[in-house]
Formats: C-alpha cells, structure tokens, sequence
C-alpha cells in the first residue's frame, strides 16, 4: 500500500512477487497505465507486440499477428512491461537462476504457429515426432494424426521413419478439444462425435497413431476401437510427451493423480487399457533434446512428480528426497 502511495507501480508489484508463488502471465490496467507481467520462473508465456496504434501483449505471438501486428519479443520471466504513449518501458523486477518453462505448452496447448521463448512450436513438435520415431521404431503402413494437436508431431515421426503420413481420421471442427471438457461422460461421447475413420486408409492397414499426449485414457482407448471397428488390422500408438504421472497444479486440467492413466500404471498395462497392438511414449531426455531447452529451465512435474515451487506433499525439483525436506 505505501509503494502505491508513493505511485511506484513497479515496486508494489515487486512486493507481491515475493509474497506469491506460482504460475501467472497477465495485465494490469492502472488508470491510464497499462501493464504486463511475467512469473520469475516463466511458467506460462508472455510476449509484446506493436499494432498501429499502439502496443498489444498476449500469451502467444499468433494473437499479434491475427491482428496484423509486429512482434517485438517475448517478456522475460520476472519482467514488468509498461506501455507508455512513446512506446514501452521495462523493469526486470526478479531474476531466478533456472526458469520453469511448462514444456505442455510445446507439446499441446500453444497454437503451432505461436513462437514461444524464441522456439516455432510447430518445429519443436516436429522435432518430437521424429525423436520419438527413433525411441520407438515399428512397421505400419501409415503414420495417422490424431487432429489436430497431433498433426506435427506425426510429420516429424514420418520424415524419421519413412513411414507415410495419411489423414485417416478426420475431425468434426465444430467439436471443442475434448480434453479440456468437464465430464468425462461428455469427452466419450464426443469422441464419438468428433473423429471419423477414412476407410480407404484404415482398412487392412498396419495404423501408427501419433498424438501429442495421453491424460486419462479413455479417449484414446475410444480411437483404438474405432479403428479396429473400421477394419485396422493394427493399431499402435506413438505419443509426443513422456507418461503423465503427477498433478499439474499450475493451471492444467490434471488434478488428481487417479484421473491420471499413467500414475501407479507400466507402460505394458497401459497399452493393455486403451487396446493398442503397442505403445511408445517420449522419453524426459528425448524430450528435453527435441525441445532444446535446458532441462533445468523445464516444468516437467507432471511426468516427474518434481516440481519448481514448493507443495505441501510434493517433491521439490532439487531436493534428495521427499521424506527428508518433510523432515524441515
């Protein structure tokens, strides 16, 4: 209150940075003073663009160019953004020694055309994909997205493989992502909805699915019998992240490690459950290389169980051990 007295803005919000931990990109409207923020560890994206009038800041570069902007760069973890009527100031308000890049943004969430921390994402899962193909080799006749967060990982699993890559499911567009969906009633039976086999490419054939991750299951499960149903006369799946183990508790819709396929399961039980002839995810190394960013600048607690921050029954990232920082 008393740095908001004295209209220091960039001191205020310095305070509340050491008082908050987590994850948070946003922007702040101060009168006529207009503001943008990024966590210390840079869990989320954040970046500045110009417009023609004036200056526009986004979670991902494709928000600046749908409205015909210029990217100027991304905000830094730990920096304040001011747009002023001259153009922009900058405070770099904290400065931690390793950063907490959310690698899911990479692998899923972010649009492929965004650029992320200077990364295409497009290419970086491009990259996965063909990471990936080398982990996990199989024969098959086609290399079959799963649409459309699939899709680039798929290219990049083909190039690697010399597999072809065929559209043999195509999408319903005006079915919403069903993973971020409440139910999971409501995402089966979308599913259903959403997805639908092209015969010519299924039929008969050795199908390699790639998708970009597998949360609880059940939607992939739903894939692979659908497949089958059409007449597949193989079905494996290539996934672009490592098993999704642990919680995410900085905004992802993975709360509880019982909704969680992977948590307490092997790779062999897994692929028992969604049906599949074989199963191959990423490995954290393969992921870390295909992505080429350091792996202590990554938030990967949700395929390690470690996290960056500190939660009360979790293993933080650079402890031993759990038992002994329950111990302090």
């Amino acid at each position: 209150a008393d740095t908001l007295k004295e209209k220091s803005v960039e001191k205020a919000v310095k305070y509340a940075m050491k008082k908050i931990e987590g994850s948070y990109s946003f922007t702040l409207m101060l009168n006529d003073r207009v503001f943008g923020l990024r966590d210390p560890l840079g869990i989320k994206p954040l970046c500045l663009g110009k417009i023609d009038k004036g200056y526009v800041i986004a979670s991902e570069s494709v928000a600046i160019d749908v409205l015909g902007g210029e990217f100027i760069r991304d905000i830094e973890p730990g920096e304040l953004i001011e747009i002023t009527p001259d153009g922009y100031k900058s405070y770099k308000l904290m400065e931690e020694k390793h950063k907490a890049h959310c690698f899911f943004e990479y692998v899923y969430f972010a649009r492929a055309d965004s650029f992320i921390d200077g990364i295409e994402v497009y290419k970086a899962r491009e990259r996965l994909g063909r990471v990936l193909a080398e982990e996990h080799p199989v024969e098959a006749d086609y290399v079959v997205p799963i649409p459309d967060s699939g899709r680039a990982h798929a290219y990049g699993f083909s190039k690697a493989s010399g597999i072809p890559v065929a559209e043999g499911l195509m999408k319903n567009r005006y079915i919403a992502r069903t993973f971020i969906l409440p139910t999971q009633k409501i995402r089966e039976r979308l599913v259903q909805l959403k997805l639908n086999p092209v015969k010519s490419i299924v039929e008969g054939k050795r199908i390699v699915i790639v998708d970009d991750s597998i949360v609880r299951g059940t939607t992939m499960r739903k894939i692979v019998g659908l497949l089958r149903r059409h007449g597949a006369k193989e079905v494996h799946v290539r996934i672009a992240s490592p098993p999704i183990i642990a919680p995410c508790y900085f905004g992802i819709d993975m709360t509880t490690r019982e909704q969680l396929i992977a948590s307490g399961r092997s790779v062999e039980e897994i692929r028992e459950k969604i049906g599949a002839d074989s199963l191959g995810y990423i490995s954290i190394e393969g992921l870390v290389k295909a992505l080429d960013i350091d792996k202590n600048d990554l938030c990967l607690g949700c395929v390690t169980g470690e996290y960056p921050i500190r939660l009360k029954g979790e293993k933080y990232r650079f402890q031993e051990s759990l038992e002994k920082w329950r111990e302090k």
